[in-house]
């Protein structure tokens, strides 16, 4: 069963709105920090206001985020929020129509690009920054033999994982917390 924070995207629009590096990032900012007005957003990834507002104005033409009127102080004041807090989809959705499925393999790239960008940026991090994490972060791969089925498996156990960390109430322990980036691919290959 689906659950109601998880939006899966049949409509190449939708795609299309995201399949844009700022807009990618502006989601992410909303998943990292929650709720924000645009100048928080535009404080978050450097840019210009004006920049940050078009690039929502699409986003909410594609029901990717919603205003938050509760959040604001007076009428001046808008907030902005994710309305699904995860997007899904599969290429295979789009297959019936070339435009479509371009459409969808762009977003596919851009996505994997950003995670591939996330990455470098930490391994060209500064030492010092990286030691205060020591042995935490980490890159793994690993070749299989599984059949479609065991590869749906096994993709259902490594989400179940990364939903509990994800999802599970912090602590009241005082400790700081970064946000860190996980992701995983397992797509069949030939080595």
């Amino acid at each position: 069963m689906e659950k109601p924070d998880v939006r899966q995207v049949t409509d190449s629009r939708v795609l299309a709105a995201m399949a844009h590096p700022l807009r990618r990032r502006l989601m992410d900012v909303f998943k990292v920090h929650g709720p924000s007005t645009v100048g928080m957003l535009a404080d978050r990834t450097d840019q210009a206001p004006a920049n940050v507002s078009h690039h929502l104005k699409v986003l909410a033409a594609a029901d990717l985020v919603t205003e938050a009127p509760e959040l604001a102080r007076d009428r001046r004041e808008r907030w902005w929020k994710l309305a699904s807090r995860t997007v899904r989809w599969s290429t295979t959705d789009f297959d019936t129509d070339p435009a479509d499925r371009a459409v969808a393999d762009a977003a596919t790239s851009l996505n994997l690009d950003r995670h591939v960008a996330l990455a470098r940026a930490w391994h060209a991090a500064e030492e010092t920054e990286q030691a205060v994490w020591g042995n935490g972060p980490f890159s793994l791969d690993r070749w299989m033999h599984l059949t479609p089925a065991e590869l749906e498996e096994f993709s259902s156990e490594i989400v179940a994982v990364l939903t509990r960390w994800g999802d599970r109430e912090l602590p009241d322990d005082g400790a700081e917390r970064q946000p860190v980036f996980v992701f995983a691919h397992g797509v069949p290959a030939r080595p």
